[in-house]
Order: structure tokens, then sequence, then C-alpha cells
């Protein structure tokens, strides 16, 4: 809210402008993972989980800064509150879409591919219906501008540039590893793992063909959220393979459609909004160089 969080591999830096129009800054080194918790795979799906943590505290920090009532989350809270929104998106992006693509007829026991096909379109179809939806809304398109902000940021640093709000506004709002990207990369890599579970089922147990399609259902569907870690897992190290062969061609072709998502969640920001992330960008390479030091 009003404001940008930076994150590198041991520290997490927030920026925002309180209701006086001063940037403050807070600053917080990450405890450190286990090797076992770094590993190729393992390691997206661990990001994710400490990223939904600190994006939730992350928004109570910044929403303190701009009203004088201060609250803090407990524990049980901070859990109530992963729980309902992952909730909501196993509900609206996972149930919704698999009940939807029954209703076309499509069968998931004889034709994987094609139903997965189909529910991963009506996926992507309601993920963007809600995108533009949420669009319209005022404090949506501020958060939507300092996303923007947050990006040109980070391309300028990319790039060499010194970190001025001259220099950040010439660049692009969009960036290839960004969470919108690794969305799209989710909906992508989950039609073909998907496609794979009644296959696997099949061969396991031949018989399942032969069970109610409420019994067949009752299997798939719960197969399905158990394999959303690994699906995450996967997207994540197809996500930092793009970092590192971004200007291959098939690359490119595979990074488009995130990017061209992102022109819905990024907007161009005000100078004060880049002056914002800037701070926050700053602040980052501040501990990182002390660190290093």
């Amino acid at each position: 809210m009003e404001g940008v969080m930076m994150k590198s591999q041991d520290y997490l830096a927030i920026a925002v402008r309180n209701e006086k129009g001063r940037i403050v800054t807070k600053k917080e080194k990450l405890k450190k993972k286990k090797k076992i918790l770094q590993l190729p795979f393992i390691r997206g799906i661990v990001n994710l989980v400490e990223t939904l943590v600190i994006g939730i505290r992350s928004l109570v920090w910044s929403a303190n800064q701009l009203t004088e009532e201060k609250e803090e989350f407990s524990k049980l809270e901070l859990i109530a509150t992963l729980a309902i929104s992952i909730g909501f998106v196993i509900l609206f992006f996972v149930a919704l879409p698999y009940f939807l693509t029954i209703l076309t007829g499509a069968k998931e026991e004889t034709n994987p591919v094609f139903f997965n096909l189909i529910d991963g379109i009506i996926k992507i179809v309601l993920f963007l219906l809600y995108l533009l939806l949420i669009s319209l809304m005022k404090d949506i398109k501020i958060l939507f501008q300092y996303h923007g902000a947050e990006h040109k940021a980070v391309n300028c640093y990319e790039a060499g540039r010194e970190l001025t709000s001259k220099n950040a506004k010439k660049f692009s709002t969009l960036h290839p590893r960004c969470g919108t990207s690794f969305l799209m990369l989710v909906f992508v890599i989950s039609m073909l793992v998907f496609s794979i579970l009644p296959m696997l089922v099949i061969n396991t147990y031949p018989g399942f063909l032969n069970l109610g399609l409420i019994i067949q259902k009752s299997i798939l569907f719960p197969l399905r959220l158990l394999v959303i870690p690994i699906i995450a897992g996967l997207a994540y190290e197809a996500l930092k393979l793009s970092a590192r062969f971004e200007k291959n061609i098939l690359i490119k072709i595979i990074i488009k459609p995130g990017l061209l998502l992102q022109k819905i969640t990024t907007r161009n920001p005000t100078g004060k909004q880049l002056e914002v992330a800037l701070t926050a960008l700053k602040g980052i390479l501040k501990e990182e160089k002390t660190k290093s030091i």
C-alpha cells in the first residue's frame, strides 16, 4: 500500500510514502535457509510460501504507516489469512475451471490432454477477467503503478545505470522474472502435469475406468491439489532458467505470454512512486554491500 517491497537472498527492504508525504523504510535480515531447502524444485515451493508470508506482513506494515492505528498480526492471524487466500485460489482457479471443464463433456480419464487443455484455457480466461475487473478499482490502479515502478527500478539497476528517477523512468514496466510471469508458467506447466495424472492412476489401477464418475473425480481432483507444490517448483526453475537464457529465441517465446500479462498488472508510475521503488532497491543494495565488506 503506497509502497514497494524489494527482496534479495538475505534481506528485504520496504519503502512507503506515509500520510505526511515522507518516505519511510524498513529493512530486515532474512533467516538463512537450510541447504536442503535451497535444492532445485524444493526452493521454488519454499520461496513461494516465504513470499506469501512476507507479502502479508509487508502489507500490514505499510498500512500501519498510513494510519495512526498500529496493528500487528499474530501467528494465528497470519496462518488464517494464508489459509483463506490459498482457499480462494483453489476454489476459483482450480475447482471452478475443473467443474466447468467437466460440463463441456471432455473426458479426463480417456482424453486427459484435451481435458486439461480446456481446463487450462478456462483458468487463463478466468485469471484475465479477474485482473481486468480488479484493475478498474482505484487502489489497484495505484498498486499496479507501484508494480511498474518496481520493474523500472530493477531494469535500471540491471542495465548498470545510476539509480535516479530520471534514468529509471526511461525503462520498461515489464520484467521477465516477475511473479505475473511465474503464474503464467504455473498455468502452462499444470496442463502438462495434470495430463499425466490420469495415465498414472490407470496404469497403477487398471480397474479405475470401471469406477463411477463421482469416485473417479474423488480420486483425480485431490491428486491435483497434491501436485500443486510440484508444479510451483517446476515453474520456479523454469523462471530461473529463462533468466539465464533470456536472449534465446525459444525462451523469448516461452516468456512472451507472461510479459503480455504484465501489461495489465503494471502501469506507468509517477515520479514520486518511482522514488519509493528506488529507495527500496537502494536499501537492499546497501545491506548486500555491507555484508560483503
